[in-house]
């Protein structure tokens, strides 16, 4: 069943109209017909089916129907990840959104190589990412932002992991291990430049209460690699990894 993000508002019987992006992505990509079913979700209404009502050029119309899922509630991880070469940092948003962050957000540090990061399309790849991986939600795609300006408004409660090459850093076994026997523990993962962290980030990191470095290993991992394995055994020690799968598809 295909699955479609819209942002107009969903309930039973409303007739939606879909831009010439999308009307072309169901039409001429799907090879969708008048009459034909889809599902579709706007992160705030849950899922809904929904019907091919009209199409013409450059337009679709769908018309919805019953409500297949309801929202739930939505993920509380943040990846926050200096940014790196384009189709890496593609397939870093992709796999966050598969694996629950709600909050995305590109870090310009001292050794960001690639600080010219096109937030927009990095957007349409979290929509497209929630769309396959039958997210309710999409993740917020935050525009690049200077590390020691995040630093300085940084939210009340929430913990921020620190993914550390080198030096003195628990395993993120034992932070998160930790954590799962606690009520909510609001989090937020950094992972750091090609080049590592200046000297300067890293002791400012260290003198910050909400800050804990963690270790991935004895192996240097790429960026994408750190994020996506950070991500995962949170998610496998306080996140929703512990929950049953889904039941049999409609």
């Amino acid at each position: 069943m295909i699955r479609l993000f819209v942002e107009d508002p969903l309930s039973q019987g409303f007739l939606l109209g879909l831009d010439a992006t999308r009307a072309h992505y169901l039409i001429h990509v799907m090879r969708m017909n008048i009459g034909d079913s889809l599902l579709v979700f706007n992160g705030r209404d849950g899922e809904w089916h929904a019907e091919v009502e009209g199409t013409g050029k450059g337009w679709c119309s769908l018309k919805i129907g019953d409500k297949t899922r309801d929202r739930g509630y939505p993920s509380d991880l943040w990846l926050l990840m200096a940014a790196i070469k384009k189709p890496r940092m593609a397939i870093a948003v992709e796999k966050a959104t598969e694996l629950g962050a709600g909050l995305i957000w590109p870090v310009i540090t001292r050794h960001t190589v690639m600080a010219n990061v096109n937030s927009e399309k990095l957007s349409l790849t979290a929509i497209e990412a929630a769309e396959q991986c039958e997210r309710l939600d999409v993740p917020d795609v935050r525009p690049p932002t200077a590390l020691m300006d995040i630093l300085s408004k940084w939210p009340e409660g929430r913990s921020l992991v620190v993914c550390a090459e080198t030096g003195n850093a628990r395993p993120a076994m034992d932070v998160f291990s930790g954590w799962a026997r606690e009520p909510a523990h609001p989090t937020a993962i950094l992972v750091g430049p090609e080049g590592g962290f200046a000297k300067e980030e890293l002791e400012y990191l260290a003198s910050l209460p909400f800050v804990h470095f963690i270790g991935l290993g004895p192996r240097i991992l790429r960026a994408e690699t750190a994020a996506i394995t950070a991500l995962s055994l949170w998610q496998a020690t306080c996140g929703d990894f512990g929950l049953p799968p889904r039941g049999e598809p409609d």
